[in-house]
């Protein structure tokens, strides 16, 4: 059975840093295309920022140079290290797997931006 856990979401102040955790069972990363998605109050869920088993990175236009993603294979873990957040990015954030047809997802963590 396939899990993906996150972890790593919490309220912080504008300007502040978190850094989301993705952490997979059943399944190895390293074949995967992995990325984070975000679905904030009366949106859509958009992505954020994607991984590939080569290691090229995409990003959404209103993430970079704030945002990057990484993994570690030897964790079976997939990272979200955000920086400089906004109220903007307030959200909750999906871990997402995905080759071919396969496609996984995990829970969500919430990530709230407020002073």
């Amino acid at each position: 059975q396939v899990q993906l856990v996150e972890s790593g979401g919490a309220l912080v102040q504008p300007g502040g840093s978190l850094r989301l955790s993705c952490a997979g069972s059943g399944i190895t990363f390293s074949s995967y295309t992995m990325g984070w998605y975000r679905r904030a109050p009366g949106k859509q869920r958009e992505l954020v920022a994607s991984i590939t088993n080569g290691g090229s990175t995409n990003y959404a236009d209103s993430v970079k140079g704030r945002i990057t993603i990484s993994r570690d294979s030897a964790k079976n873990t997939v990272y979200l290290q955000m920086n400089s957040l906004k109220p903007e990015d307030t959200a909750v954030y999906y871990c997402n797997a995905r080759r071919s047809v396969l496609n996984y997802w995990g829970q969500g963590t919430q990530v709230t931006v407020s002073s």
